[in-house]
């Protein structure tokens, strides 16, 4: 059953994580919704960051699940930027991912069953 997380990223300009290659580059909330729905739903990201890890080999699998499926949406409220992802994929998978391309300029502001 689908999950639907809704976010939102306050200061959009301050919503990258640490590591460049893997941060958010978008600008405006179509960008934001299609990076993240791809993060969601392809491999590439996990792929990159498990790249950058002192043992690749050594990284639960199970970090890396996918939902092809997954669709996100996004709309500028104001100055900040909210964010609706629609997936399969749990809560701390979900995380992980923002805490890659955001670091912790995100807030989770509601879940509910999609």
């Amino acid at each position: 059953m689908a999950i639907r997380y809704q976010i939102r990223l306050p200061d959009p300009a301050q919503a990258r994580g640490s590591e460049p290659s893997l941060a958010f580059h978008a600008h405006g909330a179509e960008a934001f919704a299609e990076q993240l729905q791809q993060a969601l739903s392809t491999p590439a990201l996990f792929e990159r960051w498990r790249a950058l890890q002192a043992e690749p080999d050594e990284v639960d699998p199970a970090l890396g699940v996918t939902d092809p499926d997954a669709r996100v949406t996004g709309e500028q409220r104001d100055l900040a930027i909210n964010l609706v992802a629609l997936t399969t994929l749990p809560g701390d998978i979900l995380q992980h991912r923002l805490r890659l391309l955001a670091g912790n300029r995100w807030e989770m502001r509601n879940v509910s069953h999609g």
